[in-house]
């Protein structure tokens, strides 16, 4: 008797559910899917017990005639593709033609449904994958798919699912996601009989984010554009609301919601040096390709995708996103803006507000008369190419014109097709079409109180000084031209064998931060140079930062590491709370936020300001 023998369609259905069945969520999302690729304008999901002992889900859309309505339970039975080419041009969620009979499979299904050609419906029951049944029935125009006793005859199977409410949330997450991705369908889930979300069509994404995510009174930065065949619709929440985790990130891939951990990076990547590694931002991303760039078809459940230039891909996403970002979470603007931001033009602006430069001093800062420089200079050697582990805010300055990915998939480039219509919410330049803020009192020796033409500006004088300081040392680091000043006497700062091996092994790095470091012996360093910024620092201090960053970032490449150092760096040689600032150098510091990437948040994410409006003012003295 031959040892290799084919297995009964039953058994293949049975384990083709293990990987697309995986729990009722996953049931509920294939069977919307469905619904969406058949035109429904309507979704209903109904499920009781999370969905373990019913899921049922309708549609308005074109629904099925009696044979098609049989033929859709057989495996890799599908209206959406005739040949192989097809799959290079997918438009639609399903494909392989495996859900409905995994389902089957693993349940007691009944499938209701009725094409507009015909005059009464059809219905389709089969219990574990049995023998299908086939009756007339009467019924609405559309789909109705009903799932009971879900791994009924695979009790192993349910032993891997949570509790009744973490399988109604799961549930609840497909929903949304789905919602996100088709704004122009109404979706309404009811669990054990109660409506539990309902979501009204609406005619553009940013309505449906809004009626999604309850953003509320959060800042979001909004911005729309495309490099190349890249067209992107971005909406992002303030870099303090960040998780851990990318689960507040959605990411959409030509309407397909996609989980993807090199475009969630590349999208925290562009919040530059406020979001540390392994945190992510909240928010949605849209992204639209042509369909050949993309490959679906690597997934059993069709939730990750490949790109035929994944590298380039990321590297212009970063770059359209971080000039919207960086600007949206800028110091708020004074009162409601006018029209979307446009930096405006520098000979004016000087004209309009003279800016005192922001230097150092014994304990802090005091004014100067020199202008900072443009805050996005163009990067050297436009058109070189770019890589995505080459990457960071820091270095590349992406969102700054752009560089011809390499791939020769034409991203474009400074002179090429992107383009942004940026939209930021309170996203204006603190002087920019405004009049500046006008400085009051410093409080505790931390906080410095303004005016502005809306209402009362608290800012943390420590946070903004770090940003000014933060933002100078970057663009000095990107030049590789961080002035060094040199120590009278050297600084020998005892390590580790293995942490003064770190710094021997960088020594370009090393010298592009603003730090002259040479072995000596095998556990200590002697520190012959600092960055002039930070003369002040202690040069211990600075190098144990260093050291730090760097045997903690040792996987990353270094521009990313970088952004820490020099975070850490202007951390400790600004203006700390408890410094007394002068009018004249309070004024100064505010002045030198202008113009500055994410100036409404200080290197490490937190924020500068708080803003109490006049009218809430008012109405909390009873006015």
């Amino acid at each position: 008797m031959s040892k290799i023998r084919q297995l009964s369609s039953d058994l293949a259905n049975q384990i083709a559910a293990g990987e697309v069945v995986e729990r009722p969520a996953s049931v509920v999302k294939e069977l919307v899917e469905n619904a969406l690729d058949a035109g429904a304008t309507k979704v209903r999901v109904e499920i009781e017990q999370g969905g373990l002992q019913r899921i049922r889900v309708s549609d308005d859309g074109s629904g099925m005639d009696p044979e098609d309505a049989s033929l859709c339970l057989l495996r890799h039975a599908t209206s959406k593709i005739d040949r192989v080419e097809d799959l290079s041009s997918l438009r639609t969620f399903g494909f392989r033609g495996e859900a409905l009979p995994s389902m089957a499979s693993v349940s007691k299904l009944v499938l209701i449904t009725r094409d507009r050609s015909q005059s009464e419906g059809t219905e389709v029951q089969i219990d574990g994958g049995g023998t299908p049944r086939v009756k007339p029935a009467g019924c609405a125009v559309g789909t109705s798919i009903d799932v009971r006793d879900l791994f009924f005859n695979v009790p192993a199977r349910k032993k891997f699912l949570k509790s009744t409410a973490t399988e109604s949330a799961h549930v609840g997450d497909v929903v949304t996601t789905a919602s996100l991705a088709r704004p122009d369908v109404s979706f309404t889930l009811t669990r054990d009989g109660r409506v539990a979300r309902e979501m009204l069509r609406v005619t553009t994404r940013a309505e449906r984010v809004a009626q999604v995510m309850g953003f509320g009174d959060d800042r979001v930065a909004h911005g729309q554009g495309e490099r190349g065949p890249l067209q992107i619709e971005a909406y992002l929440l303030a870099p303090e609301k960040a998780r851990a985790g990318a689960t507040g990130l959605h990411l959409f891939v030509n309407g397909r919601p996609v989980r993807d951990r090199m475009l969630s990076r590349a999208v925290a990547q562009s919040f530059g040096s406020v979001l540390e590694a392994g945190r992510f931002p909240v928010g949605v991303v849209y992204l639209e390709l042509p369909p050949e760039m993309v490959d679906v078809n690597v997934h059993p459940q069709k939730a990750e995708v490949r790109f035929t230039d994944a590298r380039a891909l990321c590297d212009a996403l970063t770059r359209e996103l971080y000039g919207v970002t960086s600007q949206a979470f800028a110091i708020p603007a004074l009162g409601p803006p006018t029209r979307p931001w446009l930096p405006p033009p520098a000979a004016s602006r000087a004209a309009a507000y003279p800016i005192r430069e922001f230097t150092p001093r014994e304990h802090g800062y005091a004014g100067a008369p020199e202008r900072l420089p443009h805050p996005n200079p163009p990067p050297e050697g436009e058109g070189a190419e770019t890589s995505i582990s080459e990457l960071t805010p820091a270095v590349s300055a992406p969102g700054v014109g752009g560089s011809e990915a390499p791939g020769g998939l034409g991203w474009g480039g400074a002179a090429g097709n992107a383009a942004w219509t940026a939209t930021p919410v309170e996203a204006d330049s603190l002087f920019a079409n405004r009049p500046p803020l006008r400085f009051l009192a410093q409080v505790r020796k931390t906080f410095l109180l303004c005016e502005g033409v809306d209402g009362l500006y608290i800012v943390d004088q420590h946070a903004a000084a770090e940003r000014v300081t933060f933002d100078r040392l970057r663009k000095a680091f990107a030049a590789r031209d961080v002035a060094m000043q040199r120590l009278l006497v050297p600084e020998v700062v005892e390590l580790s064998p293995v942490e003064v091996a770190a710094l021997e092994e960088r020594p370009e790095d090393v010298a592009a931060v603003g730090l002259e470091v040479r072995a000596v012996g095998t556990n200590a360093v002697a520190v012959h140079a600092v960055p002039k910024l930070l003369v002040r620092a202690n040069p211990e201090r600075l190098v144990r930062d260093l050291v730090a960053e760097l045997t903690r970032q040792a996987n990353r490449p270094f521009g990313g590491a970088a952004d820490l150092v020099l975070a850490t760096m202007a951390c400790h040689a600004s203006v700390r709370a408890g410094d007394t600032l002068s009018p004249e150098e309070a004024t100064a510091l505010l002045a030198s936020l202008e113009g500055i990437d994410f100036s409404g948040h200080c290197p490490h994410g937190r924020p500068i300001v708080m803003h109490l409006t006049f009218a809430e003012l008012e109405r909390r003295v009873g006015r």
